[in-house]
């Protein structure tokens, strides 16, 4: 299959493929300026980004809004001119001021899920930052796209699937993870992709994407790329730990599991001593690092940001390691260029 450049309004990416955001810590400039150096779009993950930071412990939020130009910036250093944009989730505590400061960074794209994106085309105004919703339905799609019509008269610049093989945070039920079917979310691609045809915006297709094969799998349902992050994480220049990357190449596909986050929504997760440990009824609830709204910290079972920076750095038994569902075809460190290399016309 000839493999076409995937243009964004006046943005053209040589290689269809949208790194996914991964936070915490997991795809920051050293990954995303990577993937777009390379051809692709390299994706920053906005959450808890400025967790390395020494004030993060006292003032995580106005630490993460000047890491974004911090990580923004060096990506695009190392991007020679690629595309970098910023994946921010709808539920973040103070969403509005991350657009914002993305926006003032210079980001190419936003992407944001984790709930539906009202108010984005509002809080990038006229601002060259082109905005794309993730969704899980063609409900949904239709909910965001009439709104956005009737009260900014603007339509997304692009749409992205993700589907229930994604990483982390899930936009599914427990329930809808257990029935839905790889055949059965192609029929919602493809409903969702009849939608975007008035709108004449291009559609990716993300969750479970780990080969060529898989990209021309959407691609023949009719998307115009895809997003992929799992197959990322085991590169040179992931910004995750040694450890962090060697846990996806130990992984088996039984360990591969789902889990209930602390924010109140499902997340796939590589089983561990950590997991045990929660499920035996421990608790690690350390004080709040301000993150999602939907968290309860005075019933969190623990603080999913401690977890996940944790397991980023390489402490592994204190972590939780979020995945795709083929994190357990990871063999070896890649490089981000031979990946893409592999995806190229």
């Amino acid at each position: 299959m000839s493999i076409k450049e995937l243009v964004i309004g006046d943005l053209r990416a040589k290689i269809p493929v949208v790194q996914g955001g991964m936070g915490v810590g997991v795809s920051l400039s050293g990954l995303a300026g990577a993937v777009a150096a390379a051809g692709g779009i390299g994706i920053i993950s906005t959450a808890q980004i400025g967790y390395r930071e020494p004030e993060f412990t006292k003032n995580p939020i106005e630490t993460n809004l000047k890491a974004i130009k911090t990580e923004v910036d060096k990506a695009r250093e190392l991007a020679k001119g690629g595309i970098i944009g910023v994946n921010i989730m709808v539920a973040t505590r103070r969403y509005e001021e991350y657009v914002k400061a993305a926006v003032e960074a210079g980001v190419d794209l936003i992407i944001s899920g984790a709930g539906l994106p009202m108010t984005l085309p509002e809080l990038v105004g006229q601002a060259k930052t082109k905005i794309a919703p993730i969704v899980s339905s063609a409900k949904s799609l239709t909910v965001i796209a009439k709104y956005w019509m009737k009260k900014y008269q603007r339509k997304p610049d692009m749409v992205v699937i993700e589907g229930p093989e994604a990483g982390g945070h899930l936009g599914f039920s427990k329930d809808e993870l257990a029935t839905i079917t790889k055949e059965s979310f192609d029929e919602e691609i493809k409903k969702i992709i009849s939608l975007t045809k008035d709108m004449e915006v291009p559609v990716i297709v993300g969750g479970g994407v780990y080969t060529r094969e898989d990209m021309e799998h959407y691609l023949a349902l009719g998307a115009n790329g895809v997003q992929m992050a799992t197959r990322f994480v085991t590169t040179k220049e992931c910004d995750a730990s040694d450890a962090y990357k060697q846990a996806y190449i130990n992984a088996r596909k039984e360990d591969i599991e789902i889990v209930s986050s602390p924010v109140g929504m499902p997340g796939r997760a590589i089983h561990n001593v950590f997991l045990d440990k929660v499920k035996a009824g421990e608790r690690f609830m350390r004080g709040c690092k301000q993150c999602i709204i939907t968290c309860k910290p005075a019933t969190a079972p623990y603080c999913i940001t401690e977890a996940l920076i944790n397991a980023v750095k390489g402490n592994l038994d204190e972590g939780l390691i979020f995945c795709g569902s083929n994190a357990y075809r990871a063999e070896r460190i890649e490089t981000v260029a031979d990946i893409m290399e592999e995806f190229k016309s």
